[in-house]
C-alpha cells in the first residue's frame, strides 16, 4: 500500500490524504460488507478528481462543467428547460389521433410523430407507440417508447422481433406510488414463459442478475410462426421515480456502462428498445446522457458537445423527451461525471461501483393493497319505474375508454413567459384529439312494446291503511264537529 506521503503529494494536501487513508482503513477493517460512511465515500470520490488533475488526466474544466455551474448558481434550470420546450419541434402525429388507435396509447398527450413511428408488420394494424430516434453522429439508434399495456404486450415483443433488438431497457417499476405504470410483459422466474396468442411470440425466462437498484434478465424470444428464437437481454432499473431523478450520477451511470459493456447499443445490432410509463422522461434522459458520452468520445474536441443542441435535435423525433427542469440538471451531472471515464480513467468506473453500493440486497416493494368493493345501497338495489312505456331509449355507440393525460410537474414558470402545453401543438391540418364521440357517430334505436292488457278479471284490493293526509283530514273534522257541539249545548 502507498504511503500517505506520496499519496499526499498527488493530492497536493498532506492532512487530507491522512485523513481519508485513516477513515477508510477504519471502514475496511470493520468488515467488508459494511457500507462506508456517507462522508467517508464523498472524499474518497473527491480523492479520486483530485488524483485525475494531479496526473493531468483533467488539466482543466470543460466548457459544459463551466456552463454547469453558471446556471447552477443562478438557479437558471427552470428557464433554460422552458426554453427547450418553446424551440422543440412541433411535427403531425396524425396515425396516433385515429380512432382505432386510441386505445393502443397510455397517455392522450403522448404520441409518436408520423415520421418517426415504428410500423408493425403483422396484424391489421400497423401503429405501436414508438419512435425510433437516430444519431448519425453518435453512432446510436434508440427505440423509445410507453410502458406497454395488456393490450399491447404482444405489438411490443413483435417490435422486438422485427428491428432485431438484443437488448430492452426498462427504467420504470410495475406499480409506482399505488398506480400502474405498466403491464407485466415478461415472466418471471416463477412463470418461466409466457405466450402472446395475438402476434404468435414465447417469452421464455432463462436466467437474472439482481443488485440493489437494477437488475438483468436473460430472457428467450421465440417466434412460433417459424420456430426461431432469439436471445433478448432486459436491463431493468428498479430506483428511478417518476418524474425524478437516479439518487447519484454514479448509480446511473454504473447502470449506463453495464449496458454499453453488454453490446446492445453497438452500430452491429438493431436499435434498443428504451421505456419507461410514457418513454418520454427517465427514457429521454438515459438517450441523452449516452449520446453525450458517445459524441464526446468520437469528436477531436470533446468541449464541443452541447448538451441542449442534442436534447433538441433528440426532440425532433419523439415528443416532450426531458419532462423536467431537474432531469435536465441530472443529465448534466451524469455527462461531466461519465466523461471522466471517457478522458481515460479507467479508475472511475471502480469508484462508481462501490459508491453505488450494487452489491447490497434490493428493496422489497410490497403491492399496494386490493381496493374495497363497493357497499350496497341502505334500501337495496331498487329498479327505475317506466312512467312513458312507448318512449324510445337511445343507446350511444360504444366508445372505447379514453387514455388518461401525462401530467408533468414543472416549476412554475415567470410571468414574462409564455404559457405552453408539455404535447406540441397539433397544426392547422391536423386533427384535434377528441376525447368524446364525434356528433355523427350512429346511435342505436331500440323501441320499448307497450305491455299487453290482461284478460283475467279484476281482483278486489284488500282494505288497506289510510294514507296519512286523510287521517289527519278526519280527525280535525272530528275535532271541529266536537267543538261545535259543545259551544252549543252549554252557551246557546
Amino acid at each position: 500500500m502507498r504511503s500517505p506521503k506520496l499519496i499526499g503529494f498527488w493530492l497536493g494536501d498532506f492532512g487530507r490524504a491522512h485523513s481519508v487513508i485513516g477513515r477508510c482503513c477504519e471502514c475496511w477493517g470493520d468488515a467488508q460488507s459494511q457500507r462506508c460512511s456517507a462522508a467517508v465515500r464523498e472524499e474518497r470520490a473527491a480523492c479520486f478528481r483530485d488524483r485525475q488533475q494531479g496526473s493531468g488526466r483533467v488539466k482543466k474544466n470543460t466548457a459544459m462543467e463551466d456552463e454547469f455551474r453558471e446556471i447552477d448558481e443562478s438557479g437558471n434550470w427552470n428557464a433554460i428547460y422552458q426554453e427547450i420546450r418553446q424551440q422543440s419541434s412541433e411535427l403531425p402525429c396524425k396515425v396516433a389521433k385515429l380512432p382505432e388507435n386510441r386505445s393502443r396509447n397510455r397517455y392522450r398527450d403522448v404520441s409518436p410523430f408520423d415520421h418517426s413511428r415504428i410500423h408493425l408488420q403483422l396484424g391489421s394494424s400497423d401503429y405501436i407507440n414508438a419512435s425510433l430516434i437516430s444519431m448519425e453522429e453518435a453512432q446510436r439508434s434508440y427505440i423509445l417508447t410507453q410502458g406497454p399495456l395488456p393490450n399491447t404486450c404482444g405489438h411490443f415483443w413483435e417490435m422486438v422481433w422485427e428491428q432485431r433488438s438484443r437488448g430492452v431497457v426498462m427504467l420504470n417499476r410495475v406499480i409506482e406510488k399505488g398506480s400502474v405504470k405498466c403491464a407485466q410483459y415478461w415472466p418471471q422466474r416463477e412463470e418461466r414463459e409466457a405466450i402472446f396468442e395475438d402476434t404468435n411470440f414465447k417469452l421464455t425466462f432463462v436466467s437474472e442478475d439482481v443488485k440493489s437498484y437494477y437488475t438483468v434478465r436473460q430472457l428467450e424470444l421465440e417466434n412460433l410462426s417459424i420456430q426461431e428464437t432469439r436471445e433478448v437481454l432486459h436491463f431493468h432499473y428498479t430506483t428511478w421515480p417518476d418524474f425524478g431523478v437516479p439518487e447519484s450520477p454514479a448509480s446511473f451511470l454504473n447502470f449506463l456502462f453495464r449496458v454499453r459493456e453488454s453490446g446492445c447499443l453497438n452500430p452491429d445490432q438493431g436499435p434498443v428498445v428504451v421505456h419507461c410509463s410514457a418513454g418520454i422522461g427517465r427514457s429521454g434522459t438515459f438517450c441523452l446522457v449516452d449520446t453525450c458520452l458517445r459524441l464526446m468520445s468520437l469528436r477531436k474536441d470533446p468541449s464541443s458537445v452541447m448538451v441542449k443542441d442534442v436534447l433538441l435535435e433528440m426532440r425532433r423525433y419523439r415528443m416532450g423527451l426531458i419532462q423536467t427542469a431537474d432531469q435536465l440538471r441530472f443529465s448534466y451531472l451524469a455527462v461531466i461525471e461519465g466523461a471522466k471515464c471517457i478522458m481515460g480513467d479507467t479508475s472511475i468506473q471502480e469508484s462508481w461501483k462501490e459508491l453505488s453500493n450494487e452489491e447490497d440486497p434490493p428493496p422489497e416493494f410490497t403491492p399496494p393493497p386490493r381496493p374495497r368493493p363497493p357497499k350496497p345501497p341502505y334500501n337495496g338495489p331498487q329498479s327505475t319505474p317506466q312512467f312513458f312505456p312507448e318512449h324510445e331509449v337511445i343507446q350511444p355507440k360504444h366508445v372505447p375508454p379514453e387514455p388518461e393525460l401525462r401530467y408533468r410537474m414543472v416549476a412554475p414558470v415567470a410571468a414574462s413567459a409564455p404559457a405552453e402545453f408539455e404535447t406540441p401543438t397539433m397544426p392547422a391540418d391536423g386533427p384535434a384529439d377528441s376525447i368524446a364521440p364525434k356528433l355523427n357517430d350512429p346511435l342505436t334505436t331500440t323501441t320499448v312494446p307497450p305491455p299487453k292488457p290482461s284478460r283475467s278479471p279484476p281482483e278486489k284490493r284488500p282494505a288497506g291503511h289510510w294514507s296519512p293526509w286523510l287521517a289527519s283530514v278526519c280527525v280535525c273534522t272530528v275535532l271541529a264537529l266536537g267543538a261545535y257541539s259543545y259551544y252549543r249545548t252549554y252557551f246557546h
